[in-house]
């Protein structure tokens, strides 16, 4: 199965890059050639447009939903997301992951049937800061395990 494990955020904005650096320790344990380790910097309709041709994606991200302290990680199915403005899986100047896949599906194009999203609550994310906050820095290798025993990397 072609996979796509996509880190999303600036890496430049504090907490925002945390799917950046959860992607970068994932690269290193990924053993199967049909398997695609990336960072991506956008949402909706390009990040739609980055998932086409893979059979499934996890996509990891900070999210601020405000209902769990800093570091706190959730892993889901992307049909779980309860906040469709949350993370990079919306923008206020584009449309949501959600709505632009059921259009990339409307015009036919081969998007995953699975999207897994790997989020870490973060506050931080609009600090210019190559750093990440104590408490998003210490869910990195509990993020990284988290996809590592979905078996997606293997």
């Amino acid at each position: 199965m072609k996979t796509l494990i996509l880190g999303l955020g600036n890496p430049l904005l504090g907490d925002d890059g945390v799917g950046w650096r959860v992607a970068e320790q994932i690269r290193s344990q990924v053993t199967d050639p049909e398997v695609e380790v990336d960072c991506l910097a956008g949402g909706g309709l390009s990040l739609m447009e980055r998932l086409i041709g893979y059979d499934r994606a996890i996509l990891i991200d900070a999210m601020f939903a405000g209902q769990a302290p800093p570091g706190q990680l959730s892993c889901f199915d992307l049909e779980q997301l309860s906040d469709p403005t949350a993370g990079h899986l919306s923008s206020a100047h584009e449309t949501s992951l959600k709505t632009a896949l059921q259009l990339g599906l409307k015009l036919g194009l081969s998007l995953p049937a699975e999207v897994r999203v790997v989020a870490i609550e973060a506050q931080h994310v609009y600090d210019f800061s190559e750093e990440l906050s104590a408490p998003v820095a210490a869910a990195v290798p509990t993020a990284v395990q988290c996809i590592v025993d979905s078996g997606w990397t293997q």
